[in-house]
């Protein structure tokens, strides 16, 4: 369901051009849950940034459900990105003004998907063990339940695809851990791919494949 080939990215700084990526090769089923592990500065990020169509790649292709996402035009491709894909990033990216609910909801709306959708996310806010606190705005929660409302707010238009960003790195270990169990139940339940990138080896037992980043390439 997710292919990349031979991926290359460089950024160029001033007059020096800085490779990240140096042909990857990465492949995920459906309902595969895969880690990418590296040290920090690797270029995961980047990787799972070309992955969902945020960053365009250097050089290589990334099929998506059998389609060359960036051969596709920027209405298709964001339509791809919001409907079919949801993230999960370290910093929560909540929407300070909005309680909970309302975040979760933000990318339906902003897709013009209504029908449903209210019973939808208090159902998935229920399930993460949110349901106390979908009135409350993201400055009254703590790292736990922000990133919870997070991951709630990535799935809440059904995705096939899940891309996480170090989504505990700014958690303690236990919370840390919930989190990861709450990730791993939701893509058993819903079938979904998911992949992680991390640093903690740790966190990365979880997967069901596990790529090390090293000098720009994937090993397994």
């Amino acid at each position: 369901m997710l292919e990349a080939s031979n991926i290359h990215k460089t950024y160029t700084n001033g007059k020096k051009d800085l490779p990240v990526l140096k042909g990857v090769d990465l492949s995920i089923k459906k309902g595969e849950f895969a880690a990418v592990i590296g040290p920090s500065g690797a270029g995961k990020s980047t990787l799972l940034h070309i992955l969902g169509g945020l960053d365009i790649p250097s050089k290589g292709k990334v099929d998506f459900e059998r389609q060359d996402i960036y051969s596709l035009n920027d209405k298709a491709l964001s339509k791809i990105r919001n409907s079919r894909i949801g993230f999960v990033f370290q910093f929560y990216h909540l929407l300070p003004e909005f309680n909970v609910l309302e975040n979760v909801m933000m990318p339906a709306l902003i897709s013009g998907e209504s029908a449903g959708l209210k019973d939808r996310a208090l159902k998935l806010l229920d399930e993460a063990g949110l349901a106390a606190r979908v009135t409350h705005f993201p400055a009254q929660l703590s790292g736990g339940e922000k990133q919870r409302v997070a991951i709630v707010r990535g799935l809440i238009n059904s995705p096939s695809l899940l891309l996480c960003d170090e989504p505990t790195g700014n958690l303690d270990s236990k919370t840390g851990d919930e989190i990861m169990a709450l990730i791993k139940r939701i893509s058993v339940q819903n079938k979904m791919s998911v992949v992680l990138v991390t640093h903690n080896v740790e966190l990365a037992k979880a997967a069901d494949k596990v790529y090390h980043l090293r000098d720009g390439m994937l090993v397994n």
